[in-house]
């Protein structure tokens, strides 16, 4: 049997998750320690738009089983 990934969105997703964490932790220390650097409303805005296409496209590909001809 083969199995193939459906979800092709799945890695993109991954990797978006990572660097809007990366920006939003880096935002977010600059909120406390410098509040006049800090741009938190855009890390929020990234924030909610990355949970949008988790959501919308999943972030772990699916298996789906085919059977050999």
């Amino acid at each position: 049997m083969k199995t193939t990934t459906k979800n092709q969105y799945a890695y993109a997703n991954n990797i978006l998750i990572a660097l809007v964490s990366a920006v939003f932790g880096y935002n977010l220390y600059q909120a406390i320690v410098h509040p006049d650097h800090s741009n938190i409303a855009l890390s929020l805005i990234l924030v909610v738009l990355t949970s949008i296409m988790v959501r919308k496209y999943g972030n772990k590909p699916t298996k789906e089983k085919q059977k050999d001809i």
